[in-house]
């Protein structure tokens, strides 16, 4: 009988397509077949050269679900290195038992992709855990693991590992939801085109190999400029696309002329030395992706048109008069 509900809600919990739905699900799952007190996922983000611990989901006896810890502010996550069990869990990608805050006996485990560990797994157990206890734990994650690069080869660009095209939508929704909710000092979120500049002239006198290199390398440059909250997709082509979830104006501004700057300075082999140009607009609650999408395209239209290797924010251009606003859509345009 129990071998038949955990099979159900294994298959129930890898029908989800939605990586929280999923933390949720799998969280859930393991409370009520190792009886546990707490089960608690945390989201590992790189924050520059520190890899920091979001939580995104934690349930408990009687409880929901608890909402996740904000990651406007990265640098205020308690980061990976402060809990000694937790960098053993992810260096030996094994489980690792400890005494919490309080002094209860918890059990971390690695959650992993095929790109590593992605996440932690902390159990706060109501007794000293089984090899049947184990044994489920860790059949549970090689099959999380499995959906997970399932997920991942649907949803990645092949080429240079950012999130593809199909998923933009999705995440935009989510981001614009949280920026609706934030009523007390809300910081906005921003959404950025980023074009590759004379990116045809390069493969035409490189090849095609080394365009697929700078493509790579730019993708590379994008994951170490922004925060491990920030999102980031491949359009197509040489065209990129970065989501910054909640940041100041000043803020915003500074992460991409920083980008532009780190890929101007960078050296790229056999081809030397590349730029980008990029268009960026402000994320407003009602907001359309593809509306959203054609504001920062202009300004990036404009950036191309006016020397290239530059950044443009569409609301400023729109106030120095340099861009007539674009008329807004009542119903959103079809991007794919």
């Amino acid at each position: 009988m129990i071998s038949h509900r955990l099979i159900e809600s294994v298959a129930r919990s890898t029908a989800h397509r939605d990586r929280d739905d999923l933390d949720i699900s799998i969280a859930r799952l393991l409370l009520e077949f190792l009886h546990a007190k707490s089960v608690v996922i945390y989201r590992l983000l790189n924050d520059h050269d520190v890899v920091r611990v979001a939580r995104r989901v934690a349930v408990t006896r009687g409880q929901d679900e608890i909402g996740s810890e904000e990651m406007r502010e990265l640098s205020k996550l308690k980061a990976l290195a402060a809990v000694p069990a937790w960098c053993e869990c992810v260096a030996e990608k094994q489980g690792v038992e400890y005494l919490g805050e309080a002094g209860e006996s918890r059990c971390v485990y690695p959650i992993e992709s095929d790109l590593g560990a992605v996440a932690l797994l902390d159990v706060e157990p109501r007794r000293t855990l089984r090899d049947r206890d184990q044994a489920l734990i860790n059949g549970i994650l090689r099959i999380v693991k499995n959906h997970l690069a399932l997920l991942d080869y649907g949803e990645c660009d092949t080429l240079t590992g950012l999130q593809n095209r199909k998923t933009f939508e999705t995440s935009f929704d989510k981001v614009r939801s949280r920026t609706a909710k934030d009523v007390i000092a809300p910081e906005s979120s921003w959404l950025g085109i980023v074009d590759i500049d004379k990116f045809k002239s390069i493969n035409d006198n490189y090849g095609h190999l080394f365009g697929d290199e700078v493509l790579l390398l730019v993708a590379r440059l994008m994951k170490q400029n922004f925060r491990g909250a920030d999102q980031l997709f491949r359009f197509g082509g040489e065209e990129f696309v970065a989501i910054l979830d909640r940041a100041s104006a000043g803020g915003a501004e500074i992460a991409f002329e920083r980008l532009r700057a780190n890929i101007e300075a960078h050296a790229f082999p056999q081809v030397g030395r590349v730029t980008i140009s990029l268009g960026y607009t402000r994320i407003g609650a009602q907001d359309a992706p593809g509306s959203c999408v054609e504001r920062a395209d202009a300004a990036l239209y404009y950036a191309k048109h006016h020397g290239r290797n530059n950044i443009r924010y569409y609301d400023a251009l729109i106030a120095g008069g340099e861009l007539k606003p674009l008329q807004e859509r009542a119903d959103d345009i079809e991007l794919f």
